[in-house]
């Protein structure tokens, strides 16, 4: 007698519990596209202070929005248990949350631009026990900008290099990605041209001029839910990897060498 198999059941991967740091206009659009990942189990989002009439629930869901400094964050993840913290609030919030992230052993997504070299080395020095991802901008398209930029940086030394970075009319400071690019691309910040204008959310151009032709690479970030969904790409990553610091465009060159491989 045959002896029928049936195939073992279909298992969803496990999902991603996260806590998110950061309700302004970025971290809004951010938990909106955490919400949209299958992978990923927005348990909730926390701000330093609630204003009157803020909403304590993110529309249409029951993912709390929570006013908490950084002595409860520890009580919050024991009633909210997490996997991964996810920041888009700004550098004096580190100092807050690094001993929580170091006790429960959590994975850390930053997308802030602004730390100081004392803020960063505190970042850093999780690295021995965390899977800490650290970038100035996360969107996936500005990262892959990056890396295929320093591999043509490396193709044609020779080429002259420019930077060119447009953003909404309020943001003071040079932009974090494009201090990033020149450092990369071992350029000084003085080849940064910044614009500000209207309500860009964000253009990053590098622009390699050459002998009879000239390349421009450039990136549009048209919502700020590419933020989102940069994030969940790193969370992704991180999952699959062991304690270490990584930037974004080390995750994404990881993946392209692994395509390349297996090609």
């Amino acid at each position: 007698m045959l002896t029928q198999v049936h195939p073992a059941p279909h298992r969803r991967p496990t999902r991603i519990r996260v806590g998110l740091l950061g309700h302004g206009r970025a971290g809004q659009a951010v938990a909106q596209a955490l919400l949209a990942d299958e992978l990923i189990d927005l348990r909730w989002v926390a701000r330093r202070r609630l204003p009157q009439g803020s909403p304590t629930m993110l529309p249409g869901t029951e993912v709390p929005v929570i006013a908490t400094a950084g002595e409860s964050l520890d009580a919050l993840i024991a009633q909210h248990p997490i996997d991964a913290l996810v920041d888009f609030s700004s550098a004096e919030s580190a100092q807050l949350y690094l001993g929580a992230v170091r006790r429960h052993r959590l994975m850390l997504v930053s997308a802030v631009s602004s730390y100081t070299p004392e803020q960063l080395a505190a970042i850093r020095s999780l690295a021995d026990a965390c899977r800490i991802m650290c970038s100035p901008n996360i969107t996936v398209g500005i990262n892959f900008l990056i890396v295929a930029a320093r591999l043509l940086r490396t193709i044609a030394p020779q080429a002259d290099i420019e930077i060119i970075e447009q953003h909404f009319r309020d943001k003071p400071e040079v932009s974090g990605t494009a201090r990033r690019m020149a450092s990369t691309l071992d350029l000084d910040e003085a080849r940064i041209t910044s614009l500000r204008l209207g309500g860009i959310v964000g253009h990053h151009e590098v622009v390699f001029g050459f002998p009879h032709q000239t390349v421009r690479l450039t990136h549009d970030s048209i919502r700020r839910e590419a933020f989102g969904t940069g994030a969940a790409f790193a969370l992704r990553e991180l999952h699959q990897r062991g304690p270490g610091f990584y930037t974004m465009e080390e995750l994404i060159a990881g993946v392209m060498r692994e395509q390349l491989q297996a090609a």
